[in-house]
């Protein structure tokens, strides 16, 4: 489960990113709208698929409310997925 959250945390992280970086100088500098409407709806699609992952692994693991709220508001700070993930394998010792 542990391995099954983290590669969900990463994929909606790349795709935050790609939104942050890519789709929306795409739409503000170059006026091509479509690509924060594509990207926009993927990324929304895997951060609800994100949200439910982590539940479960809260509920596998028995995270704290503390820790569960951390996972969420660094899901929507760009680049703070991929230092959980670090911590993550730190803490399981995942190689």
């Amino acid at each position: 489960m542990i391995n099954l959250y983290r590669k969900t945390a990463l994929i909606e992280g790349v795709s935050y990113l790609i939104l942050l970086f890519i789709a929306m100088p795409l739409k503000y500098i170059f006026n091509i709208s479509e690509a924060v409407k594509y990207f926009g709806w993927i990324h929304g699609v895997l951060f609800l698929v994100f949200a439910v992952v982590l539940l479960a692994a809260a509920i596998k693991y028995k995270w704290s409310l503390k820790r569960i709220a951390i996972y969420l508001i660094g899901s929507v700070l760009p680049f703070v997925p991929f230092y959980l993930d670090k911590s993550l394998k730190k803490e399981y010792d995942i190689q």
